[in-house]
């Protein structure tokens, strides 16, 4: 039963300032505590704390999230792994997995209040990086969760890179490109997609390897079962790479570093749009199949 709304918003949207009050009060109306993310908080007049991602997504039953998908991207790594539903509402320009628009919001809410209404849960990848320090075993430096991608890719104009792809233990090629692509089914509509990579529906257990601007006519994007695990050694003494988790973070990689890549337990429980299927918003957000 949902007691608890939980808001949260791209910061400094001008919108923000008649949405999220009339949002808040339609809500308080019914009975429900609603917490505003601290983006949200000083986006509104007058200006309020809010409360941190991290200990608002703990308190909650429902997340709105207001915003493109860089929101929810963001909204997604500070909900975690907590079994909630996730209502994403675009209020950015193309907005693909914020499907909702704010027309639909209120209609949208009541369906998700009366529990009419559905969930895609959408597998994120988790991304660890291992590093070498002399003492024995490799050293895990930094893990991370995406719901889109990791991406290894050069920091400046410089050669192309390599990258030594392992599939479950077992050598598969040397990618030589400038970059890099690890996607979820969810994240093949990104960056993997303008890189040549397929499209895959949500709903396929799979993972995406997509190279950026191959050199090599053979190094073509592969789909592997979702239950692989996937190691990529980067093999660049003089180039910079860097790891960037859905765009938003990540770091810097060195010479031999492993980065370890498997679907996560962890899901984004995304509430369907009404009356919206996976290929009505391939149609109308990215244009798929028109002349």
């Amino acid at each position: 039963m949902i007691k608890t709304v939980g808001i949260i918003s791209k910061p400094k949207k001008p919108e923000l300032r008649q949405v999220v009050p009339a949002l808040r009060q339609w809500l308080s109306e019914r009975g429900l505590e609603v917490l505003l993310d601290r983006e949200t908080g000083l986006s509104i007049e007058p200006a309020e704390s809010g409360t941190p991602r991290s200990e608002l997504a703990a308190r909650v039953d429902l997340a709105v999230v207001l915003g493109g998908d860089g929101t929810l991207l963001s909204a997604a790594r500070a909900i975690g792994a907590r079994d909630i539903p996730v209502l994403a509402v675009n209020l950015g320009s193309l907005g693909f997995l914020t499907s909702v628009t704010l027309e639909e919001l209120y209609a949208a809410l009541e369906q998700v209040l009366a529990g009419r209404y559905s969930v895609n849960a959408r597998r994120k990848l988790r991304v660890e990086v291992r590093r070498e320090t002399g003492l024995g075993e490799p050293e895990t430096v930094a893990c991370y969760h995406a719901l889109n991608d990791a991406v290894l890719n050069k920091a400046a104009i410089a050669r192309i890179l390599d990258f030594d792809a392992f599939l479950d233990g077992e050598f598969v090629c040397t990618f030589k490109a400038d970059g890099l692509i690890m996607a979820t089914p969810t994240g093949s509509t990104a960056y993997s997609l303008a890189a040549g990579g397929p499209i895959v529906l949500p709903a396929v257990d799979a993972v995406l390897i997509t190279p950026i601007a191959s050199h090599t006519l053979t190094n073509r994007p592969l789909v592997v079962p979702g239950d692989s695990t996937i190691e990529v050694v980067v093999k660049s003494e003089e180039e910079t790479v860097f790891l960037t988790v859905d765009g938003q973070v990540g770091l810097s990689i060195q010479h031999n570093d492993r980065v370890v890549c498997r679907l996560s337990p962890e899901t984004v429980r995304l509430v369907r749009a009404p009356g919206k299927s996976y290929f009505e918003v391939l149609r109308s957000k990215l244009k798929w199949g028109q002349r």
